[in-house]
């Protein structure tokens, strides 16, 4: 029979036949694929004819697109929708694919036509995006350790090998230690949680198999807890499970991997002549160096940090006035903070969760693309991957633009966190191709026949991650390499920030947020409130990224820490991280890091893209109106449909005239002076 990943896909749209692919389809699928890959990297590196765009570089653009198929389905079910057996093909093939890549980047005939094309250029009647993509496809191989030769060449593969071992090894430890982890609710610890965390508990028990209403490790459903559970006993317990994920000793223990990954990443710096990882991987970032990543963090550290003492100081009376000797701990802060916020605004969130249900706020992200960009949002019966999932047609004016995947729910089988993925990217060569996209949430899912409501801090999570999807869906591009969110690591974030503001958007709120059991609209006192509050606790919540982002640069800065856990002490230290704020993702969870190489000397990027969101909203505000439709149109001319075709600095200087400074972004996080 034929294998389903290897066949053309007769379905709706060219999606992948989820309903007849099955798991030992993906071990010959992949095998077959980079063989594939293999021989038109060689026909590409033995052609005759002299290098030129055509034979060498665009040629290069459409290898590998069998392979682009089969791995867009199976790493983006192995992070959404794990199981046995995928985890095992990832350990089986991360090694094999990154022998794979090394050795086309290894490839010395290949590597001398990409570079007799790059000394040609200006011979060349190139446009500005072919132009582009030459610049990169060198710079690539460049940065891959192309020019590297006997010993050296030899050891870079090895490196790149051992590491792509490690960030599968350091992913399955996180995500069996997220899975492996329940605390048992009795009916007696339920007393004084509001009824969706409740409801969230008793979800997650009868996903679980547990009997009963349980606690997981799942951000969704632990943070309410820390909210509301007036048990410090059980705050404690939760708290301790959650910042130990990935540091209880045993097989499943990343502290280890951590430093070894840290270690290979300077020898690979120095092998490319790097001062160390944080000069080799901010060279090609909007940032540029490790001392313009340090200068923002540090101009927001300030006044984050007096922020978060002065609040700290307010708690720690409250939890006085509650009969408990001091100090505060981390595991009262988000609970204090929740009775802070009650009184300082009169803000309940179990009053405000039956307002955010998540149908309406896929709806309000929806009609905010509709509003901005002309949008249409069609829902699909077609398979997908899990019965969570739904799917809709994007359509504008008629015409097909994309097709958009929504999986919400947290379940065990599924990494934390948040993400947008693409099973295929758009692009106009060497074939036109429509992206295909998905957003993947941790929400936590109700029980039967209940609606599924969110936070607000999950409500802005599915506008953020919306945000990436449009990145996706806008692009128009003629090469995949450079569609979507294939930009700078700290540009990418833009979008999804932007788009968050338009969850705060009085009319948007006034129109989804209704009622799940009523259906009435949030009344306009609470939206009043919800609006007001929205900077309440900013200073717990960017001092803990922010030592989050200063760990991450440290680490990859000057010579590899031989104790990473040492080294994160000293750093928190060093700045004065409040005691009861700990990092957001210390290192043996720090996925962003150590799972790949995606945001390693990189966290920051949220902080540097905000930068930017802030000041391009304010475009907006500046017209009058949140639906513009000249700033929408400049925003997706300049900024959503180019990907990376261009340097993130002028496309954003196209956009918006000039580069913004740090007081747009303290004044939006409310901590300007």
């Amino acid at each position: 029979m034929t294998n389903p990943l290897l066949a053309d896909w007769d379905t709706p749209f060219g999606l992948a036949p989820f309903d007849a692919i099955q798991d030992a389809d993906f071990g010959p699928a992949i095998e077959a694929a980079m063989a594939e890959h293999r021989a038109e990297i060689d026909a590409i590196a033995a052609n005759p004819n002299v290098p030129d765009f055509g034979n060498t570089i665009l040629a290069l653009e459409g290898a590998g697109q069998a392979l682009d198929k089969v791995l867009g389905v199976f790493f983006n079910l192995a992070g959404a929708d794990s199981n046995d057996a995928r985890q095992a093909l990832q350990r089986e093939f991360s090694p094999k694919l990154a022998q794979h890549s090394a050795a086309i980047y290894a490839n010395t005939a290949l590597y001398d036509r990409v570079r007799t094309v790059w000394e040609a250029r200006e011979t060349l009647e190139l446009t500005d995006e072919e132009a582009r993509i030459l610049y990169l496809a060198h710079r690539g191989f460049v940065r891959a350790g192309a020019a590297l030769e006997g010993d050296e060449a030899e050891r870079m593969k090895a490196v790149k090998e051992r590491l792509a071992v490690l960030g599968t090894e350091f992913t399955q430890n996180l995500l069996k230690d997220e899975a492996g982890w329940v605390m048992p609710l009795s009916e007696g610890d339920l007393e004084g949680l509001p009824g969706f965390v409740v409801d969230a508990a008793q979800s997650a028990g009868e996903e679980g198999g547990h009997g009963g209403p349980v606690v997981t490790l799942s951000r969704s459903l632990i943070v309410p807890f820390l909210q509301f559970s007036p048990r410090r006993d059980l705050r404690e317990t939760a708290w301790r499970a959650w910042v130990a994920r990935g540091a209880n000793g045993g097989e499943t223990d990343n502290r280890g991997i951590a430093a070894e990954v840290l270690a290979l990443r300077a020898e690979r710096a120095a092998l490319l002549g790097y001062a160390d990882f944080a000069h080799y991987k901010l060279e090609t970032e909007m940032a540029g160096t490790p001392d313009r990543v340090r200068d923002l963090l540090m101009q927001v550290w300030q006044p984050a940090r007096a922020a978060a003492e002065r609040d700290a100081a307010e708690m720690e009376a409250m939890l006085a006035a509650d009969g408990i000797p001091g100090p505060l701990e981390p595991w009262d802060w988000r609970y204090y903070a929740e009775k802070r916020r009650k009184a300082l605004h009169d803000l309940d969130e179990a009053e405000l969760k039956p307002y955010l249900q998540l149908d309406r706020m896929i709806e309000a992200a929806f009609t905010c693309a509709t509003r901005l960009f002309g949008l249409t949002f069609t829902p699909l019966d077609v398979p997908l991957y899990h019965p969570d999932c739904r799917a809709w047609e994007v359509t504008r004016d008629g015409r097909h633009v994309a097709v958009f995947i929504g999986d919400y729910f947290a379940r065990a089988s599924k990494r934390s966190g948040a993400w947008c993925s693409a099973f295929r990217m758009q692009a106009k060569l060497p074939v036109e191709t429509s992206p295909v996209v998905v957003n993947v949430c941790n929400f936590s899912k109700p029980s039967a026949g209940k609606p599924a409501l969110l936070s607000y801090d999950d409500a802005r999570t599915l506008f953020h991650e919306f945000g990436h999807a449009l990145h996706q869906m806008l692009s128009d591009v003629t090469f995949g390499s450079v569609a979507g969110t294939s930009v700078a690591r700290d540009f990418v974030e833009l979008p999804s920030q932007l788009y968050e503001h338009w969850l705060e958007v009085p009319e948007v709120l006034a129109e989804f947020a209704t009622h799940a059991d009523t259906g009435a609209a949030m009344p306009q006192a609470l939206l009043d409130k919800v609006l007001k509050a929205a900077t309440f606790d900013m200073g717990f919540q960017t001092v803990e990224y922010v030592a989050s982002a200063l760990v991450d640069l440290e680490f990859h800065s000057g010579a590899a820490p031989a104790d990473p856990m040492q080294k994160q002490a000293e750093v928190l230290e060093g700045i004065g991280l409040p005691r009861a704020i700990p990092m957001r993702h210390a290192t043996p969870h720090f996925a962003h890091v150590f799972a790949g190489d995606g945001y390693s000397s990189g966290y920051y990027s949220y902080m540097w893209s905000e930068v930017m969101d802030a000041d391009a909203f304010e475009a907006f505000e500046e017209a009058g109106d949140a639906f513009d439709a000249e700033t929408a149109r400049k925003l997706e001319a300049f900024i959503l449909s180019r990907g990376g075709a261009e340097e993130a600095e002028a496309l954003y200087t196209r956009f918006r005239g000039r580069m913004p400074g740090v007081e747009a972004l303290l004044k939006g996080r409310g901590l300007a002076a």
